[in-house]
């Protein structure tokens, strides 16, 4: 049983990961369509969602093309493939809608030998997080940051619905350990890191 989980834990280190980053939906069919779409084609190993999927909130303007119902479809459709956690605009009915958790205030991942925090941002924030980790992705502020902090990684893709600080709609990949934040408005690369592969 121990040799078992050695030869697991290994293969999970070893392994190349690809994961799609989007924050901050708030219902927008079209951004959501979108990233649903570059999904499909991508061959990823999940979709890690960083809240404020459903609802525009009460401080942002309505979204173009807002339609929470099919956010809801499109996110349900990939159900099997989404970590997310919750934002400042979850609520219990988001759950009820939704068959995948989305309130949870966090969630660990493991990416090519990395300990990854998921955060929505508004709770913990990049600031003020407790350590043990080697990476941070969080949302909130709507204007994406990729930069290493104090050996910590810190990335927010953005929005892919209501962009601030002059930026594009923007989501993020993981491959292989870099880091990309991608303008979703025409697919241009926007910023980079490579956070390597740790054995």
């Amino acid at each position: 049983m121990e040799g078992k989980w050695k030869s697991v834990e290994i293969d999970a280190i070893i392994a190349s990961m690809r994961f799609l980053i989007a924050s901050d939906i708030h219902g927008a069919a079209e951004p959501a369509r979108r990233i649903a779409s570059i999904y499909a084609e991508g061959g990823f190993d999940g979709l890690l969602l960083l809240g404020d999927l459903l609802y525009h909130g009460p401080r942002n303007d309505i979204p173009e093309s807002y339609a929470p119902k099919i956010v809801i479809e499109l996110l349900s459709a990939m159900k099997d493939q989404i970590i997310a956690v919750r934002g400042n605009c979850e609520a219990e009915v988001d759950q009820m809608v939704l068959p995948f958790p989305v309130l949870s205030d966090s969630a660990i991942v493991f990416a090519d030998g990395h300990r990854i925090l998921m955060t929505h941002g508004h709770r913990e924030t990049p600031e003020s997080h407790r350590g043990g980790i080697d990476a941070i992705f969080s949302g909130h502020t709507h204007i994406p940051v990729l930069e290493r902090k104090d050996g910590i990684i810190m990335l927010n893709p953005g929005s892919v619905s209501i962009p601030k600080g002059g930026f594009p709609p923007s989501y993020a990949l993981w491959e292989d350990g870099r880091i990309s934040v991608i303008s979703l408005t025409d697919g241009s690369l926007m910023m980079s890191l490579d956070a390597g592969m740790k054995a």
